[in-house]
């Protein structure tokens, strides 16, 4: 193996880190860019501040543009946003992908909740990557790939690395994001199972001042 020249500062050398065994998997290529671990974050301080390929933008409220625009322009790295599907649904959901795409975002996320016609709408509208959260080998992943989603994001807990499998026996082709947890075994598990990327969730920043302040105290 070759050593990666690496450059880091003083004043910025203390970012989020994803696990070095992600490099593991294939990665998704979008618009020439490789991209194989997805932070998982709406933090613009972390966001600004990780050695993630990019960021997965999705939060737990109505989406709104203002939020969307605002980590667009923060982020130095590609940004995939969350843009509904389940109570924010319809021509709300493709208003705000478009929004998402003018304002630079390099893909939309949709929840477990959106209808199939949706993401067939969603993709007669936009031209960057339609994503969709997969949570149970239940849902409906066979529709999903016929309705012309280009990413599957597996969220499946401790069962990821088995929906993961059952994508793979459906298609062998489609990109897959997958939850890796924080162990190598289990973010290694999730690639052996067909992941090509993998999304981390980063400690919070009340998580991250803690040790900070640990060291701090004992100085």
């Amino acid at each position: 193996m070759k050593k990666v020249p690496s450059y880091t500062s003083r004043l910025r050398k203390n970012i989020v880190t994803v696990p070095e065994i992600i490099d593991n998997c294939t990665g998704i290529r979008v618009f020439g860019q490789l991209l194989k671990s997805f932070l998982f974050s709406t933090d613009v301080a972390i966001i600004r501040n990780t050695n993630a390929s990019a960021i997965i933008a999705v939060y737990p409220f109505t989406p709104q543009p203002l939020i969307s625009h605002s980590l667009i322009l923060a982020a130095d790295k590609p940004i995939f946003c969350g843009v509904g599907g389940g109570i924010t649904t319809g021509d709300r959901s493709i208003e705000l992908a478009i929004d998402a795409e003018f304002q630079g975002a390099l893909g939309v996320v949709l929840n477990k909740p959106t209808p199939n016609k949706l993401i067939e709408r969603l993709k007669a509208k936009i031209d960057i990557p339609v994503v969709i959260t997969i949570v149970s080998e239940r849902d409906d992943i066979k529709g999903r790939i016929n309705a012309g989603v280009d990413i599957l994001n597996v969220s499946g807990a401790d069962k990821t690395a088995d929906i993961v499998k059952r994508i793979r026996d459906l298609d062998s082709n489609i990109a897959i994001i997958a939850t890796g947890g924080k162990m190598d075994e289990t973010i290694q598990l999730a690639i052996d199972s067909g992941a090509n990327a993998i999304s981390y969730t980063p400690p919070s920043t009340a998580e991250l001042f803690k040790a900070i302040m640990t060291k701090f105290r004992n100085e």
